[in-house]
């Protein structure tokens, strides 16, 4: 497996059923270059992530403090280090060399009496200029939201950004003795997600953070992390979403068209509800950016639906996301949470709930005139599948039917890579995770007449915990030169599907039991091709039997 849990095996036996009963299952694996560990698991083994990090078991929610140092991504998250609901909100945190093989440590962060740990992030103050490092190394300096609770000396359920730091590479953390370093007057419960970075051009820290409730991102510029000031707000007044939260908010700069001298700023706000797929999802702007202000361009009239608006993905789990600091190819990488605040407490997974979705690198592109965001899994990721072998199909013509492909190229985590092309078809696709008697399945599939990509998730296996788990999800997008390239990401329980060099990508979550592993192509009302099909199974490099 990719990860490695404290406590944690997986194994064979027991009873593998799309129910929520749990079961025991016994044995021990190796847990990829981690070495052998030994251990029992209770619970939903089948829908455990094999290339998404999630924890040992517990509820998990939003990243938090993603960051590089000293050849190491961190990742930190919103954690219950006492059950598998929301509640008790704390730090967890894990570490990997590559985003693609996560080691597991203890709680970083824990609630406590009179606070509980929300959002927020990391950087590394390499100058030194809290002082709060020591004399042999930089420290890690971490701004999150306190929740205070009753005795703290504020309101209960008040919220204010407060500061803890470790000299030891993140091993420890340290409250600020004089914390909350920023709150509101009067004080707000909605005032929450500080995200810092650092604004080479004039030489300071930048800070975003929400009034989630009054739908602003608020900027705010120090030179020591611990004292700030107010620059600007950043507001859309006549957005049609007026009682959705804005949270987690980044501000960045990327290039244009990869001109380096052309650099535009991505602000990205996540919203709950309101999203293009129903529920919690991340939009984006971008503009520009002159220190103090941000001001978006391309916007749509006020009115406007959701599918007007820029979004980082278009399934219904992704949410929460945010870029790490310090990365050290220089690259945007941004990772999410998979789930949706929709359904995210009756998911049916035991010990844990909640995982992050696969890393991507975010770049930006003029298409048809504006400036967008494109996405591809991270080159670590990349540089995996093209490691394994792959079953390939060169080229394959289906015409009105489904045909399921060769034995070989069954499996539950996988990298699938197609062109289709289309043609006179009214609908192509494929269905993946499918079974044997084809009752179950997801479909992805690309619409000629309404110019659409849609995944279909509504016979993906287990749907019925919850009435909020939305059925379909569908992109607008056009072909390119009569084609349609996918990359599609399958695990256990989630599907990623990355849409003409990126363009647009889907993130579901999907329930299907372990037997339900085959793949199929599909035309309706006409003829259409599959070229350059290649499915590389990657279950081998997890060591988990399917």
């Amino acid at each position: 497996m990719l990860y490695k849990y404290p406590h944690l095996t997986t194994g064979l036996g027991g009873l593998l059923a799309r129910l929520f009963a749990t079961f025991v299952i016994s044995s021990a694996i190796e847990l990829g270059s981690f070495g052998l560990l030994h251990a029992e698991e209770t619970g939903t083994v089948q829908w455990r992530p094999a290339l998404h990090y999630t924890p040992e078991r517990n509820w998990m929610n939003d990243p938090n403090g993603l960051v590089f140092n000293n050849g190491l991504y961190h990742l930190f998250y919103q954690y219950n280090p006492k059950g598998n609901v929301w509640g008790n909100m704390s730090w967890g945190h894990a570490t990997s060399p590559d985003l693609i093989h996560w080691n597991e440590h203890d709680v970083a962060m824990s609630a406590n009496e009179t606070e509980e740990i929300f959002s927020g992030s990391i950087v590394v103050d390499e100058h030194n200029t809290s002082r709060l490092g020591s004399a042999n190394s930089s420290p890690l300096i971490a701004l999150y939201t306190s929740a205070y609770k009753a005795g703290s000396g504020h309101p209960a359920g008040t919220q204010a950004q407060s500061l803890a730091y470790s000299q030891d590479e993140a091993q420890t953390w340290h409250p600020y003795d004089h914390n909350p370093v920023l709150t509101l007057s009067p004080e707000s419960k909605n005032f929450r997600d500080p995200k810092i970075s650092w604004y080479p051009k004039g030489g300071y820290w930048l800070l975003t953070t929400v009034v989630a409730d009054a739908q602003v991102v608020k900027i705010y510029r120090s030179n020591n992390l611990l004292n700030w000031e107010f620059l600007s707000d950043f507001s859309l007044p006549g957005i049609p979403h007026q009682g959705a939260l804005w949270e987690m908010s980044d501000l960045f700069p990327l290039p244009l068209d990869g001109d380096k001298n052309d650099q535009k700023w991505v602000m990205i706000v996540n919203v709950n509800p309101w999203s293009i797929a129903g529920g919690s999802g991340a939009l984006y702007f971008v503009g520009g950016f002159d220190g103090k202000v941000f001001v978006p361009e391309h916007l749509p009239p006020a009115g406007s639906d959701p599918s007007q608006y820029l979004w980082l993905d278009h399934g219904a789990d992704f949410y929460a996301a945010g870029t790490f600091a310090h990365e050290p190819h220089g690259k945007a990488v941004i990772m999410g949470w998979m789930s949706n605040w929709d359904y995210a407490e009756h998911v049916p997974t035991a010990p844990w709930k909640g995982a992050m979705a696969l890393p991507r690198v975010l770049a930006l592109k003029t298409i048809d005139g504006i400036p967008q965001l494109v996405f591809s899994p991270v080159d670590q990721y990349t540089s995996l599948v093209q490691g394994q072998p792959a079953a390939r199909i060169e080229t394959l013509t289906v015409s009105s039917s489904i045909k399921e492909l060769d034995p070989s190229t069954q499996g539950t985590v996988q990298n699938i890579a197609v062109t289709i092309h289309p043609g006179a078809a009214q609908r192509a696709g494929l269905i993946i995770r499918g079974s044997a008697k084809g009752d179950v399945g997801t479909r992805i599939f690309y619409d000629t007449s309404n110019h659409t990509l849609t995944l279909d998730r509504s016979q993906s296996g287990e749907t019925n915990f919850s009435s909020a788990f939305s059925k379909q999800h569908i992109v607008n997008l056009p072909l390119e030169n009569g084609e349609l390239r996918l990359t599609i990401i399958v695990d256990r329980n989630s599907v990623e599907v990355f849409a003409n060099n990126g363009r647009a990508v889907i993130t579901d979550l999907i329930f299907p039991t372990l037997d339900d592993n085959r793949i199929s192509v599909f035309a309706e009302h006409g003829d259409a091709t599959f070229n350059d099909l290649a499915i590389t199974n990657l279950s081998d490099l997890t060591n988990i039997k399917q």
